[in-house]
């Protein structure tokens, strides 16, 4: 295994997961706002799952997302 090019690919693909991620949450956040759903003082419970074809992993990871 090439680690260098591992390495690279695996930071390549969070960067690509977080950036996407964040842009998702901003906007479904924006139009809970607007449609009134939301106020924007509340705490949302998150969740991320992680899972790779081919590898017995199955990472969850949870935290609260606070608006205000």
């Amino acid at each position: 295994m090439n680690e260098e090019a591992f390495n690279w690919s695996v930071r390549k693909f969070l960067k690509n997961f977080g950036v996407s991620a964040q842009r998702e949450i901003e906007k479904s956040v924006a139009a809970a706002l607007s449609a009134g759903t939301l106020k924007g003082t509340e705490t949302l419970q998150a969740r991320a799952r992680l899972e790779i074809q081919g590898l017995p992993m199955n990472l969850v990871i949870e935290q609260d997302i606070t608006l205000a």
